[in-house]
């Protein structure tokens, strides 16, 4: 039954009943996504960092609920986006990198596809970021999108097909325009995705998946000009891992022509990860605003909101900066919080291993639509209400090597992650995989895997990683 007619037979029934509730209260709740670009899960306040401010978001997670074990599929942009609105892994939809897969993307068989279908009013705001290509996607009945990487500063949109240019900051730009989406929802479901070009840097995409830094004044991380300085004397915090040399990382210490040695050189400078911090500042903002609207509109109570990133970041860890395509746990790690009144408790903080890939059953189990499209991920809704399910113990990362890095060459992998062990397995560099014991070693420093008890526990490992596969229908030349 379409919601228009869901809504007209409910609203019968309460007059005929004398029942109180209105059609309105009956109506399948409101679901905003706020996608942040490149967000590590411990860049937030409530997880304790020593001096960056999301009071919006630390509230957020203190009104519902903060996994603390959730992760991407892929620590890629493009493919994770592609997870995350698919509910499958890249090795079936397609989106196995950054490069330019427009074509492949306007056929994703994305939840709002069904979800519009249903009635809901569906806008996709932000960063699409699966290609260059900006036109209107399927499924969604507002499109505000960006070009590629889109700009920090006066951003080119395109808006349901229209080529605009806006002046001021892109993160409040795209807020005012889910403002407006919703405030014209006129009492329909509504389905908002937010992807904020916050926290990457301004950069021009090439058509091959390549970036070019952009030169000027307009390079690098770019905070609002309200926010800029305010953690310029900021102690920048450092995991163990960040300083501690790296050893038996064969891939990663391989020699590469001109690529230099990793070293502490090669990590993440302090001051982008203070610019970084300051661009989540207006991303907090954006969130307030967001919510002080559905409250306005009455519908605070009855919208289902998430927040989470795509993937997480290196700040030195094992050296690295900008190479967050390997599954270490600062990049495949990300922030899941989830607040929903009507079904989860204020400040529950579920343990189970979640991926990207179960947003998009949650949201369609959420709005009860169904489709039939085969999703490899798994309803949340048990969890949030605190449901004793049966549940995965491991979780499958990917990656396939986009040649866009130089240090990234040929080290494309499939990954296990079981609550104990990771196990990288890589596919075009025999002998070099990894295996880490996650409980004694939490930071990946000691590679196991030549050790006696590695060697004890890399059949298990990979025995498990072979069942990930078959159940998800992995097959090495499936996605190349």
């Amino acid at each position: 039954m379409s919601i228009p007619g869901r809504v007209r037979r409910i609203a019968l029934l309460a007059l005929l009943t004398g029942c109180a509730r209105t059609a309105v209260e009956e109506r399948p709740p409101n679901v905003i996504v706020v996608l942040v670009d490149d967000l590590r899960w411990d860049d937030l306040g409530i997880e304790g960092h020593p001096f960056v401010q999301t009071p919006a978001i630390d509230q957020l997670a203190r009104d519902g609920a903060r996994f603390r074990n959730a992760f991407a599929t892929t620590p890629l942009c493009s493919p994770s986006r592609a997870a995350i609105l698919t509910g499958q892994y890249v090795h079936t939809n397609g989106i196995i990198d950054n490069t330019e897969r427009d074509a492949t993307s306007h056929q994703l068989p994305t939840f709002a596809r069904p979800l519009a279908a249903a009635g809901y009013q569906t806008g996709f705001f932000g960063k699409w970021h699966m290609g260059n290509d900006d036109t209107p996607r399927p499924g969604f009945t507002r499109w505000v999108a960006m070009k590629g990487q889109g700009e920090a500063n006066d951003p080119k949109l395109n808006v349901d097909g229209t080529r605009i240019e806006e002046k001021g900051y892109v993160t409040d730009l795209l807020t005012d325009r889910v403002v407006t989406f919703m405030e014209e929802s006129k009492g329909k479901p509504f389905m908002v995705f937010l992807a904020h070009k916050a926290l990457h840097p301004n950069v021009m995409q090439r058509a091959d998946g390549s970036v070019a830094p952009v030169v000027g004044q307009g390079a690098g991380f770019i905070p609002a000009v309200r926010h800029r300085g305010r953690y310029a004397s900021a102690v920048v915090p450092r995991r163990p891992n960040a300083r501690a040399p790296v050893v038996r990382k064969p891939a990663l210490l391989r020699p590469l022509p001109g690529v230099p040695p990793i070293n502490e050189v090669t990590g993440t400078p302090d001051q982008d990860v203070r610019d970084r911090l300051e661009m989540l500042l207006a991303v907090d903002e954006s969130l307030a605003r967001i919510i002080r609207t559905l409250e306005s509109m009455g519908e605070y109570g009855r919208t289902m909101i998430i927040l989470t990133g795509d993937h997480g970041y290196f700040y030195g860890e094992h050296h690295l900066n900008e190479e967050r395509r390997l599954a270490y746990e600062e990049t495949a790690r990300i922030p899941l919080i989830v607040r929903y009144p009507p079904l989860i408790p204020a400040g529950v903080t579920p343990t189970q291993m979640v991926q990207t890939i179960d947003l998009a059953p949650t949201i369609l189990d959420l709005a009860q639509v169904k489709d039939t499209v085969s999703r490899h991920g798994a309803s949340l809704l048990p969890l949030l209400r605190g449901t004793d399910v049966p549940w995965r113990r491991s979780v499958l990362i990917e990656y396939y090597s986009d040649r866009v890095f130089p240090r990234m060459q040929n080290m494309g992998y499939q990954a296990v992650r079981t609550e104990r062990y990771k196990y990288i397995h890589y596919l075009e560099l025999p002998g070099m995989d990894e295996l880490y014991d996650l409980q004694v070693d939490p930071f990946e420093l000691d590679n196991i895997i030549a050790t006696p008890a590695g060697s004890a526990v890399l059949p298990t490992v990979q025995a498990e990683l072979a069942r990930l596969q078959s159940a998800t229908g992995y097959h090495p030349t499936q996605a190349r």
